[in-house]
Formats: C-alpha cells, structure tokens, sequence
C-alpha cells in the first residue's frame, strides 16, 4: 500500500522511531530527522552503570531501524520549527507542500536546572552522561567506600513530567552489586525527592513496597524537603538538611524543548509543552502532530510520560492520518484511551511489575524472573525496532 503523502518526523528518540514505522505500515513516505546516529533505549540504560551493558547494547543503529522499516533519515539538529517550517543546523529547510505534507513532532523535552546542577548526574539525560556516571563510579569503588546519593525533581508547572522510575533501578541495581562484591557495608547509600510520597502514581502497594526495600537495604529517606542546591559533596535542602555524597545521580523533571518554546506558531504551555488534542493533532493545526514527552497530557492527577504512551501516540498519529487521508476507514484513536503507568522495576536480582489505570492500581513482585524478563524484553525490542520480528506488545 503506497501513497503519494509524505510525512516528516523530527526526534528520532522512543516515540520519532515508532511513529516512522507506523506511519511506513501506512503506505507513507517518511523521513525522518535525529540529532543522533542511534536510537538510545532508555530502559536498558540502568545496566550500564553496573557494567551489565555497555552502549552499545543499549543503542539500536537508525540506519538498521531505517532499512528494516523502509524509511529515510539524515543526522542534524533541528533549530527551529513553525507549522510550515522546519530548520536544521545542517542549513537544510523543509516546507510544507514541497518537502512534506504532515509534521510529526517528537522532540522530546528539556530538564529543568536546579542550582549546583552541574555536580550530578543523570540516568534521563544525555547518553554519554550515564557513561561518565558510571566512570565515576567505578573510581569511587576502586576507592573503597563512599557516599551515594540518587534522586528526582518536579516540576510544579508540569507535574507528569517527572521520571523517577529509572532512578529506582539504578539505585536498586547499584545497591544489589555492591552486595555481590561484599562491600555494601562500606557505602552509603541515600535517595530524596521534593515530594512528599514520590511513587505514588504506581498507587499505595508500590509506595509500601518501595518502603519496606528502604527499610531492608538500609538506604536512607529524605522527601518532602525541597532542594535548595547540589553540592561538590552533597545536596542542600530547604530546611538546612544536608545530604552528604561523593557521587550524586539526579534526574530532573522535565521542561519544554527549548526549540518548541522559541516557536512562535507552535501552541504550547506555561512549561513550553505542546498543546494537543486527544488525537495528537496540534491545537489549531490540521497538518502538524506530536507525541511523546514534549508534549502536555490531558487525564487524571496520576498520568505519567512513558516509553509506552509514546508508541501508543505514534501508532495513534499513524491512523488518524490514514484515517484523514481515506486510507482506511473508522474513528479516530485517542491516546487518552490508553492512559495507564505499566512498569517492570528491575532490582538486579528480581523486579516488580506494576499497572495503573483509572480502575486498578496493581503490584506483582517478580523475584529473580523480573531481572531476566526485562533483560528479554531488551533482547525483543531491537528485533522488533531492526524489523527483524512483529511487534507483539
């Protein structure tokens, strides 16, 4: 199934990637822009900082996902973007009615930059970050011991911008390591968070659970006191309270992508998220989508930016266009439809799965078979990405 229609898509994160393959199932010519030469698996990136995976492992060539899936890509920065208007740093222009006919837009997002944030860490950011992290960690372990701090921020303007799932992992996979070298026992470890109840999106049987492996890995609790600034040896909070650390991972919350804030036709937020309707379409904008994290969710107090929700909207923009097109027939899809927080927590010797809706709040611990399934789950995911096997989730 061929048409005449071309779709250009700026992101080649999670959400970009998928959206160029949803769209190729549709008969569209894609092409699509990255700021990088790889897909970055976020999820799997938590093993790199416990040596179980190296980059490589946790990047999927765009050139292998292009030919697998059957859609055009080129390396560049996009610096600007209006409605009719795409500028890359490269010096390339594309316009609407020459160069495409739909704009998808899955950017991504910024993170917001407390104080002293030059003295942390992130597992969200960028991926050589996550590589100098786990350096700095290993030259902490050669030492001997030492103090480690791991926490998360939030953004009061866009509270489903917060991504501290990843932060856990790490936290957990950290702590199980240094258990199996037998030297946990000269390492503090500590985590904090804004919030009064960080977690609790996954609903109270997570927020129990995350509790009671606090408790059992004796890693010490700080929440509900704001952070005031990072330090070269710790975490200032706002009631003087200072966290001591050699070695501190922090992932702020997300903010609006700095090229979207610039846009001077893109409707956006106070945050500089875009505004969307249920289909994906950009306020006001019949030709222009956008999925992902630089956008603004609608839906309950609990919703949460995901991996999944991402793919979600990506097959969602692919049949609305269709759809608008008459290339198929049917209603349109919402992603609101499909709002629910679905995580497999890895803890390096075991997991946990956990599922929200609006109807269920659901915990399954998964000792020793949560660690292997998410590391299967990885295995799938670039066979799938590569076209080498269906998607089967």
């Amino acid at each position: 199934m061929i048409n005449d229609k071309r779709v250009l898509v700026i992101g080649g994160g999670i959400g970009g990637t998928e959206a160029c393959i949803a769209l190729r199932k549709k008969g569209f010519f894609v092409h699509l822009v990255s700021d990088r030469e790889f897909l970055y698996v976020y999820p799997l990136s938590i093993w790199i900082p416990t040596k179980e995976a190296k980059f490589n492992d946790v990047s999927i060539p765009l050139e292998k996902i292009a030919k697998g899936h059957g859609f055009s890509y080129e390396v560049s920065k996009v610096t600007s973007v209006e409605p009719d208007e795409v500028v890359l740093e490269n010096g390339k222009r594309y316009q609407k009615g020459r160069d495409f006919d739909y704009l998808v837009i899955a950017l991504g997002q910024d993170k917001l930059k407390p104080k002293g944030i030059e003295y942390t860490y992130s597992i969200c950011g960028s991926p050589e970050e996550t590589v100098k992290y786990s350096m700095a960690l290993e030259r902490l372990i050669q030492k001997g011991k030492g103090k480690l701090a791991f926490g998360f921020g939030g953004n009061p303007k866009a509270k489903e911008a917060v991504r501290g799932g990843p932060v856990f992992e790490v936290l957990f996979n950290i702590d199980n390591m240094l258990r199996k070298k037998y030297i946990r026992h000269d390492f503090e470890l500590s985590f904090f968070a804004p919030m009064e109840k960080p977690g609790a999106r996954l609903g109270e049987k997570a927020l129990k659970m995350l509790d009671y492996m606090f408790k059992k890995k004796r890693i010490k609790k700080y929440v509900g006191k704001k952070i005031k600034e990072f330090l070269p040896d710790g975490v200032l909070l706002e009631d003087g309270t200072k966290i001591e650390s050699d070695l501190t991972l922090f992932t702020p919350a997300g903010d609006g992508h700095p090229v979207i804030k610039q846009s001077q036709n893109i409707p956006k937020t106070e945050a500089g998220f875009i505004k969307i309707d249920k289909t994906c379409q950009v306020e006001g904008l019949d030709h222009v989508y956008a999925i992902g994290d630089c956008v603004a969710l609608e839906g309950p107090e609990w919703k949460a930016k995901q991996g999944h929700l991402a793919e979600v909207m990506a097959h969602n923009v692919a049949h609305n266009i269709a759809l608008k097109e008459g290339i198929i027939q049917g209603k349109p899809e919402y992603y609101t439809d499909h709002l629910n927080i679905m995580c497999l927590m890895d803890t390096g010797d075991g997991g946990a799965l956990a599922y929200r809706d609006d109807k269920t709040a659901v915990l399954i611990p998964m000792p020793v078979i949560g660690h292997i399934g998410k590391k299967m789950w990885g295995l799938y995911y670039k066979l799938y990405k590569t076209g080498k096997i269906p998607k089967l989730l």
